[in-house]
């Protein structure tokens, strides 16, 4: 009977093993799935804690996971500045400025970008190291620690540059010394004095102050003195950097106190020549060709009218398209009281061939005039129609009386004959009045021109050496 069920056994068996096969290779994942379910249960059996050899490892977490602990960054309230309620935190500065992408007249700003570094010791991110060297870490580190809260005074724009990562390093030091570099481009405000434009020289700074520590809370230094400004080549289109220095002062606000401030200082000389080509040799020769007039036949009038009103429209445009590149000042620039003297001269060229011109229709009308010569004209008349002297300019000084002898009685006839002419010995003066001066211009406008042709060359000559002598 025992052999019977035990052979019953065995074929119940034999018969359940292929079935029992296939569920296995049907369901491969239910066993995994049982021992997670068992995992979760552990989990929540233990109070939450996570068994880490059930789960994969993630060596990006697991580094920050480690970072964090070596630094102890749980353990410390960062919201505080290192050394709260004792003496103020010193904390190192130094630049160095890779560009200067623009500077802008209209808008009286520049745009500077520069690398930022800050130094400054915190004792509780000290740690261990049997090597003694520093760990640097990037921007998700630096928003769980404390940094200083330097600003840019008079800044319009800025920002930190973040392409392909927020360009942001810190690195900690064994012994708590930090540093911490970012960069960063600007845009500030540079009060610009244009009375010397464009022969001008301009005074920008960018100025660093802690935004909410005063003096007792924090003190910013430039760390290297001197040496803490360092500069890559710069090339400017319009300006040569003279000067590029740092300095330091203090900011009183009414209502918090001091503040420790920083300044950049650099002075810009402005490169003359693109403005010579642009304006002052345009200028120049509007000017010149006004004079060209002054050679051409007083009766052109259509030609000398053309000339004078085709400079004075070209020094008009010159003018507009100076002052529309220019911000809207107050004031007079340099360049302002060269195009306008400029075209005061276009200007007066004009107005001498309208001088010219008046003058020579009056004494044609004259001439036309006197046409018809009368009888009893002479030659005294004559002389005195051609210009050469007039009766009533002439002065007769009178001789001492002569006593009367019959010689004397015998010339009496003589005498009285030629009264009217002067006699040998009589003294002759030309009264050079203005009234005489303006009539020989009226009777010679032809001398307007010849004039000109000398005056205005050398009135514009002294003109650019007291222009030149005194903003060069």
């Amino acid at each position: 009977m025992r052999l019977a069920l035990l052979a019953l056994r065995l074929m119940v068996l034999a018969w359940l093993w292929p079935v029992t096969q296939l569920n296995s290779s049907t369901f491969p994942n239910k066993k995994r799935h049982k021992e997670v379910y068992v995992g979760e249960s552990n989990k929540v059996k233990h109070g939450g804690r996570v068994d880490l050899k059930m789960k994969k490892l993630d060596s990006t977490k697991s580094l920050l996971i480690k970072s964090e602990q070596l630094l102890r960054i749980e353990d410390h309230d960062f919201a505080m500045r290192p050394g709260f309620g004792g003496s103020a935190l010193p904390v190192g500065i130094d630049v160095q400025v890779e560009s200067i992408d623009s500077i802008s007249e209209v808008n009286m700003d520049f745009t500077m970008t520069l690398y930022l570094r800050h130094y400054w010791q915190d004792d509780r991110l000290a740690f261990p190291s049997s090597s003694n060297k520093s760990r640097t870490f990037d921007a998700r580190l630096v928003k769980k620690i404390w940094v200083p809260d330097v600003f840019f005074v008079h800044s319009k724009r800025s920002f930190i540059h973040d392409t392909t990562m927020e360009n942001i390093m810190l690195r900690v030091f064994p012994d708590g010394n930090i540093l911490y570099s970012v960069r960063i481009t600007v845009t500030a405000l540079c009060s610009m004095d244009f009375s010397s434009f464009p022969l001008d020289t301009q005074n920008c700074s960018l100025e660093l102050e802690s935004y909410a520590y005063n003096e007792n809370d924090l003190m910013l230094y430039w760390k290297n003195g001197n040496d803490s400004l360092r500069t890559d080549e710069i090339v400017l289109s319009q300006f040569f950097i003279e000067d590029f220095q740092p300095s330091f002062g203090l900011a009183f606000y009414s209502s918090t106190g001091w503040y420790n401030r920083l300044y950049i200082n650099f002075i810009l000389r402005r490169h003359i020549f693109f403005f010579m080509l642009q304006t002052y040799f345009p200028t120049m020769l509007m000017v010149m060709l006004s004079w060209v007039s002054f050679w051409i036949d007083r009766r052109a009038v259509p030609a000398r009218v053309s000339l004078g009103i085709t400079t004075v429209l070209t020094m008009s445009t010159i003018i507009t398209g100076v002052s529309a590149s220019m911000p809207q000042v107050s004031y007079v620039k340099a360049v302002d009281i060269y195009l306008w003297a400029s075209f005061l001269f276009v200007f007066l060229s004009v107005i001498e061939y309208a001088a010219v011109n008046y003058f020579t229709t009056v004494e044609e009308m004259k001439k036309l005039k006197n046409a018809k010569i009368p009888s009893n004209f002479n030659a005294t008349e004559a002389m005195a129609f051609d210009g050469c002297f007039h009766d009533n300019d002439i002065d007769l000084a009178p001789f001492p009386e002569v006593p009367i002898t019959p010689n004397t009685d015998r010339n009496t006839q003589s005498r009285n004959s030629t009264a009217s002419a002067p006699m040998e010995g009589t003294r002759l003066h030309r009264r050079n009045t203005l009234k005489y001066n303006l009539s020989f211009i009226r009777s010679n406008s032809y001398m307007i021109d010849s004039c000109s042709r000398v005056i205005f060359p050398l009135a514009y000559l002294l003109f650019n050496i007291i222009y030149w002598s005194l903003y060069s």
